[in-house]
């Protein structure tokens, strides 16, 4: 295997854990509907575009589901965006990654905006040559999209590329992509997601992901 020079993280779940934020801002939203429900139901929600996540577990017709994007904003712009957390660790793998020469980039379904005053927030930015997410219109959407956007945008070979990522989504865009994969388990997934989306490796926590990263960089 070739030495990986090109490093795709996914946000949500990866590099920050956004748990209380999302939730939040979910339950804010569905109860805009009168719609209750318990936070611990909703974790599983985490990296799923939102669009999907109403029409698909609450049966939201496309109006109903822009409508309740809307209401999710409307509390995660003022206040969820930073009910989030650094994984440790973190921080000190991507300042390693970056003083090695390695490319790090950001590939997430959160809008893009969002995503970078996120990791504007927390110092992150400075480490990455790009910023990939959706639109704020609900395009640029799928894992695969944005990883063959950044791809090409950054000219990366995909033989010297990985992604990594906590969901089944990162895997699938992936290997559509031709490229490494690596599942992180500290994220969202459900019990035997990764395994069986085909990651080519899966780590426990930070620590091993950092020692794996460093392997193969």
């Amino acid at each position: 295997m070739k030495k990986i020079r090109n490093f795709l993280f996914d946000l949500d779940g990866t590099l920050t854990d956004p748990g209380l934020g999302i939730t939040n801002s979910l339950i804010y939203a569905l109860s805009k509907f009168g719609i209750e429900t318990e936070r611990s139901s909703l974790y599983r929600f985490i990296g799923p575009p939102l669009r999907e996540t109403f029409m698909k577990h609450f049966g939201f017709s496309m109006e109903k589901s822009e409508e309740a994007v809307k209401f999710y904003r409307e509390y995660f712009e003022k206040k969820g965006m930073f009910e989030n957390l650094i994984y440790p660790g973190i921080p000190e793998l991507l300042s390693s990654l970056y003083s090695r020469g390695k490319r790090l980039m950001v590939a997430t379904s959160k809008p893009e905006l969002y995503a970078m005053q996120i990791l504007e927030h927390f110092r992150l930015a400075e480490y990455f040559v790009l910023i990939t997410g959706s639109r704020m219109d609900g395009t640029m959407i799928s894992k695969s999209e944005l990883i063959s956007f950044i791809l090409d945008k950054t000219d990366s070979d995909p033989s010297e590329s990985v992604m990594i990522g906590d969901r089944i989504y990162d895997v699938e865009g992936a290997v559509s992509n031709g490229i490494f994969s690596v599942g992180v388990k500290y994220g969202f997934a459900e019990e035997g997601e990764l395994e069986g989306a085909g990651s080519v490796l899966i780590v426990e926590d930070v620590a091993e992901l950092s020692s794996l990263l460093y392997s193969i960089g």
